[in-house]
């Protein structure tokens, strides 16, 4: 039997041992930096699959080492995220979540399931591996400053330093048995915007005594979107996005201030903090131009991914071998945002995508909505195929 027929040999095999381990990490979600139980549950998987060289990272962050042949030849980290959502679930499943209120509404369960396949798998063919992998289980991806950020800190990518990283990411609107790449950037920056504007509030009758920060507001929310439209170049997409405003006046009472709560999201680092000095500047004009003040808050989140092309192209390649490349589809822009980001600036990186939708099991709902769900048989998919991706980048 040749390596990839063992591969996808002992996915079949294992399957149902990863299914139980994505229902026990679904029905017991923990949120960002509280990992604690999935983080000992981990351990203690890995430990029965004959793992020694367990380390702890970020609190409850682990790293695990698998060394093949010629370990100090080549490294190649694979990285999973651990942490749940603060949403209640709406599911009616025997894996339902027990913590009420906290949900894997984003497929953390499935990701941490497949790299402990993939870790059960690659230990059966060690002896066959040309290196060593790396595997990264990440604490707090849905909260900043990101668990990779304070990985990285604590020295993740050295002892050993891997030259290569992939991770994997389920996709709802991808059929299961589907996966998807794309070279270059892919998913975008994302920061926080806070803005607090003053003004002097007042009886609505009487505007000529007051300050109105809520026409100071609309005058800011909507000059800002000048800075997308108008002063980003139009090769570089950007999103400014105003969720949440509150003027918290009467029909007849002016307030004293507004509050602005915003999300800004690009593909290039050199503009982001540009951008970031525009906007400050701009807002704080405006508002003393009205005779106003405000306070303007830039909480920098994630940088954009960068998917490396050689460690990409070598992935997908991996990818139509091991799945057929009808089966394998190219990605878009994605503005949304992932702290493997930071690793993709530390070193070469390839984040990928699991399809995990169907529609014929009624399985479509997106990520981070109280449905979210996959189809399992993707479970098979997710630990063989990140198997064949390592031995494949160290073998090669």
């Amino acid at each position: 039997m040749d390596l990839k027929a063992k591969i996808k040999s002992l996915s079949e095999d294992f399957f149902e041992d990863i299914r139980k381990i994505r229902h026990h990490i679904h029905a017991n979600p923990e949120l960002s930096f509280k990992e604690f139980e999935t983080s000992k549950f981990v351990k203690e998987t890995l430990e029965g699959f004959g793992y020694e060289e367990i380390k702890s990272v970020a609190n409850t962050g682990l790293t695990a080492i698998l060394k093949g042949k010629n370990p100090d030849k080549k490294v190649i980290a694979l990285r999973a995220d651990m942490d749940a959502l603060p949403i209640l679930e709406a599911n009616n499943t025997s894996y339902k979540s027990k913590n009420e209120g906290v949900m894997h509404a984003c497929g953390h369960d499935v990701h941490t399931a497949c790299m402990l396949g993939a870790a059960k798998i690659l230990r059966e063919v060690k002896d066959e591996l040309e290196g060593t992998i790396k595997f990264i289980f990440q604490p707090g991806e849905e909260k900043l400053p990101g668990g990779a950020s304070i990985m990285i800190k604590e020295g993740v990518l050295q002892n050993p330093a891997p030259n290569k990283i992939v991770g994997q990411h389920v996709m709802p609107l991808i059929p299961t048995g589907k996966v998807g790449f794309r070279k270059g950037m892919y998913m975008a920056s994302a920061d926080e915007i806070y803005i607090t504007v003053k003004g002097k509030g007042g009886h609505g009758a009487m505007p000529d005594l007051c300050v109105d920060p809520v026409l100071i507001a609309s005058h800011i929310i909507v000059a800002l979107q000048q800075i997308v439209s108008r002063v980003a170049s139009p090769k570089i997409p950007s999103v400014l996005t105003f969720g949440k405003v509150i003027a918290n006046g009467a029909t007849n009472i002016i307030p004293n201030e507004v509050k602005i709560d915003a999300t800004f999201r690009t593909f290039n680092e050199e503009w982001r903090y540009k951008a970031h000095e525009k906007m400050v500047k701009m807002a704080e004009g405006i508002a003393e131009a009205m005779g106003g003040s405000c306070d303007f808050d830039i909480h920098v989140g994630y940088p954009y991914l960068e998917n490396h092309p050689e460690l990409t192209e070598s992935s997908k390649n991996a990818a139509i071998d091991y799945l057929g490349e009808e089966n394998v589809v190219e990605l878009d822009l994605w503005t949304g945002a992932e702290d493997f980001a930071f690793y993709s600036h530390q070193v070469d990186a390839c984040f990928y995508r699991l399809g995990t939708r169907n529609e014929e099991k009624g399985i479509t709902s997106l990520v981070h909505t109280p449905t979210f769900d996959i189809d399992e048989e993707a479970l098979k998919i997710g630990a063989g195929l990140m198997s064949w991706i390592a031995i494949n980048n160290l073998n090669a």
